[in-house]
């Protein structure tokens, strides 16, 4: 297999970003990622797209308005962040593949494009549908906290391992279209949706966990928090 299917020649298109998830809810973990993998790949945009039906985990807690009316809170300010509602508007159960494979027919095949994963969700990849195919319908850029799991020899599965030998480029950036991975430290926030689920059900406070806009609305709809 060779280490691109497709060339890596210089494209005039900028790239875009897909960041997924159940956002529930969103956080400055999230949005930083975004943030920092836009600017060292120069993404001209990246598109949130809240999960609707996720396979590889239980349904999410919130409500999909209410999940996508977060996020759409939570990036609005920043020109480049984008909302798409594609996947909590399906009956079908969100399988990135096939957001994947919407995206490459409404773009077309010359478009790079750049999954953003975090490392922890990197590491589950052999167990996604099709997890090979995601390859071909872009590239896959992965945040690793400094010090993560992720960098270590032996954390990845050694078919996972494999995959990335063949698709790290070796010199020079990243033009193509689709098919390698980049593994990049990012700021070291360690924020998670559940651990902010726990904070608000115990009437803590999770200010400066996340924006406030989605706080406020958070507060305002009585989510996550116990009577």
């Amino acid at each position: 297999m060779s280490p691109h299917p497709f060339p890596l020649t210089p494209h005039p298109h900028p790239a875009i970003g897909v960041m997924g998830g159940t956002f529930d809810p969103i956080h400055f973990g999230h949005l930083r990622l975004a943030e920092e993998m836009a600017e060292r790949l120069g993404l001209e945009r990246v598109l949130f797209i809240p999960a609707g039906l996720p396979p590889h985990r239980g349904a999410p807690r919130t409500a999909a308005g209410h999940r996508l009316e977060m996020v759409r809170r939570a990036i609005a300010g920043n020109p480049r962040f984008m909302l798409d509602a594609r996947e909590v508007e399906s009956p079908r159960p969100s399988y990135t593949v096939d957001t994947l494979a919407a995206l490459r027919a409404e773009l077309g095949f010359e478009q790079p494009l750049w999954l953003l994963l975090g490392a922890d969700a990197f590491l589950g990849l052999p167990s996604w549908h099709e997890w090979r195919q995601l390859f071909e319908l872009a590239h896959i850029a992965v945040a690793a906290r400094p010090g993560a799991r992720l960098l270590q020899p032996d954390a990845m599965p050694e078919i996972l391992k494999n995959e990335v030998s063949q698709r790290q480029p070796i010199d020079g950036p990243v033009s193509g279209p689709a098919g390698s991975v980049l593994l990049r430290t990012t700021t070291p926030l360690d924020i998670s949706a559940t651990a902010i689920r726990d904070t608000l059900a115990r009437h803590g406070s999770a200010r400066y966990l996340l924006p406030d806009a989605v706080l406020d609305y958070i507060y305002e709809h009585q989510l996550y928090i116990s009577p």
